[in-house]
């Protein structure tokens, strides 16, 4: 069951989220600025006036930006997120209910067929035809309640997980607005970087701001 929601996780982060966001969008490129250019006035002998420039300044003020990208790896954030550990625990504890409501639903089947093989000489041929069609009657019974049991499973399943990725997107642009990054992307095991230079894997502190906010929040 662990295999199936790490892959059901996996996937939704390499679909959903190659590109968690994209935070400050491309800012101005550097421009000029020129400062302001002081006038002097002067007279002449025959009291004319000029102006002119009292100097002339190409100071450049640059516009300040950020190319800072990182990635984190989807696997060790999410098996080392308090928040994914304690959903995972919550779906186990209902899975195993479902799973005994299952098995009491098999052993009742099992023993209404057990029982009625062991009458089934003493039936009249009228008898067994009923028997076996009441019987019938209970498999499907049981296969609805199954399938009703599975298809339970896989939306608790589905909505946990939606959950969990909600609270890691919303924590991730936080962090990347707070730390001044373009872009954060997610390395995931279907391929969504190829490679990546390891100084740019932030999945370490990216996790710490994760828990910290988790645990902080369950205060």
């Amino acid at each position: 069951m662990k295999n199936s929601l790490q892959l059901a996780i996996n996937v939704v982060l390499a679909i959903a989220v190659a590109v968690l966001f994209y935070l400050h969008f491309a800012t101005k490129p550097a421009t000029t600025a020129r400062k302001p250019v002081a006038v002097v006035q002067t007279t002449d002998s025959t009291g004319t006036v000029t102006t002119a420039p009292a100097e002339e300044t190409d100071d450049l003020v640059a516009v300040a930006d950020t190319e800072k990208v990182a990635y984190v790896e989807s696997g060790r954030m999410l098996d080392g997120y308090q928040g994914m550990k304690d959903a995972r625990k919550t779906f186990e504890t209902k899975a195993r209910r479902w799973e005994a409501q299952n098995q009491t639903l098999v052993r009742g089947f099992q023993t209404a067929v057990q029982q009625y093989q062991q009458k089934a000489e003493g039936m009249t041929q009228e008898q067994r035809a009923t028997t076996e069609q009441q019987l019938q009657q209970r498999q499907a019974q049981v296969a609805q309640e199954q399938e009703k049991l599975q298809r339970q499973a896989q939306e608790e399943e589905a909505k946990m997980t939606q959950q969990v990725l909600e609270r890691i997107n919303k924590q991730i642009e936080k962090y990347g607005k707070s730390n001044g990054y373009r872009l954060i992307l997610i390395a995931a095991p279907s391929g969504t970087i190829a490679y990546g230079r390891k100084d740019l894997d932030i999945t370490n502190a990216v996790l710490k701001h994760l828990n910290d906010e988790y645990r902080g929040a369950k205060k």
